[in-house]
């Protein structure tokens, strides 16, 4: 199953004027090529990973402190998950991908060659300005349909990946997993 972006891109258009800008995506096995939108172009600045680290351990704690408030078990986080959404959020970081689901498919392969899965589904968010960023995405997921429906989805695990460019905006990106 697919989501396209597109309703979520017109959500977006209203929630980017607040700073924040997100799209969500799911894979089940039958894959359809996700919806692109237009990013900003910037260098990244991941010149300190432990700052990034600790934002992507917090996104975790936020999303399974979510999900517990809804009777929901929390998600394991995998270093294998994290490391497809970090290169991904760097991608669309340096503006070597539009801010978009560009790659989902291949993102997950790469995956499922470490873990046998059922079915994917990704939220990417961007936005710049904020004292927590990670709050800022969180509650920009939570308030989007498409977003929230990936966090209290059937998954069991999940990898998280952020990065930053020059003009100081986050990018994020995670990967939910439902492990065979």
């Amino acid at each position: 199953m697919k989501k396209t972006c597109l309703k979520e891109v017109m959500v977006a258009a209203l929630i980017f004027a607040s700073g924040l800008n997100g799209c969500s995506s799911s894979l089940s096995i039958n894959p359809t090529l996700p919806t692109e939108t237009v990013p900003p172009s910037n260098i990244s600045q991941n010149s300190n990973p432990g700052e990034f680290t600790k934002l992507e351990e917090s996104v975790h704690q936020e999303i399974n402190r979510y999900r517990q408030s809804h009777n929901l078990p929390t998600l394991t986080l995998d270093t294998a998950i994290s490391k497809e959404a970090r290169l991904h959020s760097e991608a669309m970081a340096t503006g070597k991908v539009p801010f978009s689901h560009q790659g989902f498919e291949t993102r997950i392969k790469a995956i499922s060659q470490k873990i046998p899965y059922r079915s994917a589904a990704e939220n990417v968010a961007y936005n710049q300005g904020y004292t927590n960023p990670v709050q800022q995405a969180v509650e920009g997921w939570i308030k989007s349909k498409g977003h929230r429906e990936n966090m209290e989805g059937d998954f069991n695990m999940t990898g998280i990946g952020i990065s930053k460019n020059a003009k100081g905006e986050y990018y994020f990106t995670q990967v939910f997993i439902k492990r065979r």
